[in-house]
């Protein structure tokens, strides 16, 4: 969702009308609906990897989401369509496959559905160099990196800490695994959490599963250690403020990371969902190949992540390696770049609209 609204920001003086087509009963609908962008819903569900009884089900909400996008695209009539992936955008690449389309592949290692996306889609835009390798039967790629939307900007380091109330003593740790959080994570950060703050200052974004739990922990701990501890369910305009101020990262390694952390320059612990297949290993893997990153699977937590925390803030020349190697892998310029590939696909005189 992220990296569409990122694109739309970057091409929106180049088109006159934009259409958001998601999945009924997605995630993004109301976000979508928030920020005032025309929205539409499809039926949609994945055939890849499921039971045989789920089978016969998704196949029908797949016809019917053809059917509906067909009627979509006749009443709209794009002049190019973005694609940012997943089984939702498959009955509209179908629907859609005579008009000239963009997609955008996020994660490294492309899943079933990108697979499929890309049979359709006239351009193809990657995060990495490494996602060539498994698109090698076709010309229509280009490496744009991960686009990030306008309002993340890099604060001054003093600025930033002021904003959470932070200070110079300590260094600062940002964890955080997105709108839900990372259960294990938190887990791993609670069961060492008066050794760490100790040590160090932490901002953690527990997600909204277990901000009530934290909450309690919190009020539980003395006054000073509660000082060096900022706990919030999710950060929205403070997330550019939080990647600012920190010397460290933990979080998981979806495919945001490629693209956030290298703007931010920030050296990060990794640890990849274990049931996301291997799209976040990889994401990881490539962050570590770089020297940028360090890996622990989820089911070493406990034995690892504190060890491994407080060996890096006691070497500080090599968090400030592994910050410029980080930093270097960073493409600011990425929504510019899609932006520049969807106009590519349509005729100067066309420019009706785009259908993310």
């Amino acid at each position: 969702m992220y990296p569409a609204l990122a694109v739309l920001q970057a091409m929106e003086d180049n088109y006159n009308d934009f259409l958001w087509v998601g999945g009924q009963g997605g995630m993004e609908a109301e976000l979508i609906k928030r920020l005032n962008l025309p929205y539409e819903e499809i039926p949609a569900a994945g055939v890849h990897g499921i039971g045989l009884r789920s089978l016969p089900g998704n196949l029908y909400k797949l016809i019917k989401g053809v059917i509906k996008s067909a009627q979509i695209l006749r009443r709209f009539q794009p002049d190019v369509i973005f694609y940012t992936g997943g089984f939702v955008a498959a009955p509209m690449a179908v629907a859609g496959f005579s008009t000239p389309s963009v997609l955008f592949v996020p994660d490294i290692e492309p899943g079933f559905a990108l697979i499929f996306l890309s049979k359709f889609a006239h351009a193809i835009a990657l995060t990495t160099e490494n996602s060539k390798d498994f698109f090698k039967k076709t010309k229509k790629l280009k490496v744009t990196g991960y686009p990030l939307r306008k309002e993340l900007r890099v604060y001054q380091k003093d600025e930033a800490m002021q904003i959470f109330k932070l200070d110079g003593n300590l260094p600062v740790i940002l964890v955080y695994g997105g709108s839900k959080g990372a259960h294990s994570i938190n887990l791993a950060i609670l069961n060492n959490l008066d050794v760490l703050l100790s040590k160090v200052q932490i901002i953690h974004i527990t997600g909204n599963n277990d901000w009530a739990d934290f909450q309690k922990v919190h009020q539980k701990l003395s006054p000073e250690l509660a000082a060096n501890y900022q706990i919030y369910p999710y950060l929205h305009d403070e997330m550019s403020a939080a990647f600012s101020c920190s010397e460290l990262c933990i979080s998981r390694s979806g495919a945001s990371t490629l693209g956030e952390l290298p703007f931010f320059g920030v050296p990060a612990i990794l640890v990849p969902y274990p049931y996301a297949w291997r799209y976040q290993k990889t994401n990881a893997q490539y962050l570590v190949d770089h020297q940028a990153a360090i890996l622990i699977p989820n089911e070493e937590l406990d034995a690892r992540l504190t060890q491994q925390i407080l060996n890096l803030i006691n070497s500080p020349d090599q968090l400030v390696e592994m910050s410029k190697a980080m930093k270097s892998l960073s493409k600011p310029d990425a929504a510019d770049q899609i932006a520049s590939l969807i106009s590519q696909q349509v005729t100067p005189t066309s420019r009706k609209g785009g259908l993310s």
